[in-house]
């Protein structure tokens, strides 16, 4: 039998810039030692992030628990787990979505968050700058919420800090927090995997576009 933790929240977390921005956050509304972090390994091609999540991890003294959830490659394929695919956003989704990706990530962070009596799931989507996903939108997640609290009897609650902000704004929130350098060199976003960043990739432009945007707007007061 697993002992429970004494963790408040459960941060579903990639070492990325939208999930580490809500790791901070957490840590600042529940203590350092209230928060615990989940990673998934699901055979994206840019798998650093998962390095990168667990320096992070570490250094913030942080338990990250990392799932391996690779058999969702046997039902689908997809730029982000397919390197000979160029990756675009041609369509009506992008080639990177996975299909039911952050319906297996918040079963499986719901049932790890109740074997430990954690009811707070928090997880970095977003509606405004998002990729297009359409299990970024806040109608899923609310779904997603009701049918986990029936399907497990037990009363989640996630929680989505960033859905509605944009890129720039969850930017602003990095600064708040007192952590913008932190994120500008510790996390990674790059769908290539790029250490650093390849630039050229949507996730990469979104991410710099909204720091651009946000240090402009800083700047002029």
């Amino acid at each position: 039998m697993k002992i429970k933790s004494n963790a408040d929240a459960l941060v579903i977390f990639s070492g990325g810039q939208d999930s580490t921005t809500c790791l901070l956050q957490a840590i600042a509304d529940y203590g350092r030692e209230n928060v615990e972090a989940i990673s998934f390994y699901y055979g994206q091609r840019h798998a650093i992030e998962l390095e990168r999540a667990k320096w992070i991890a570490d250094d913030l003294g942080i338990k990250l628990t990392i799932i391996d959830t690779s058999v969702i490659k046997q039902v689908t394929n997809n730029a982000l787990m397919d390197e000979s695919q160029t990756i675009k956003s041609e369509n009506k989704y992008p080639n990177t979505f996975v299909d039911g990706r952050n319906a297996l990530f918040l079963l499986l962070a719901g049932s790890y968050a109740k074997s430990q009596g954690i009811t707070e799931i928090i997880i970095g989507v977003c509606e405004t700058d998002f990729s297009g996903y359409p299990d970024c939108r806040d109608q899923f997640i609310k779904s997603m919420n009701t049918t986990m609290n029936l399907a497990m009897d037990y009363p989640f609650r996630i929680k989505t800090p960033l859905m509605w902000l944009t890129k720039a704004e969850t930017w602003a929130l990095a600064d708040k927090l007192g952590y913008l350098d932190y994120i500008k060199v510790h996390t990674h976003t790059c769908y290539y995997g790029v250490l650093g960043g390849c630039g050229k990739c949507p996730s990469c432009l979104l991410r710099e576009k909204g720091l651009s945007d946000y240090l402009a707007k800083k700047a002029s007061g």
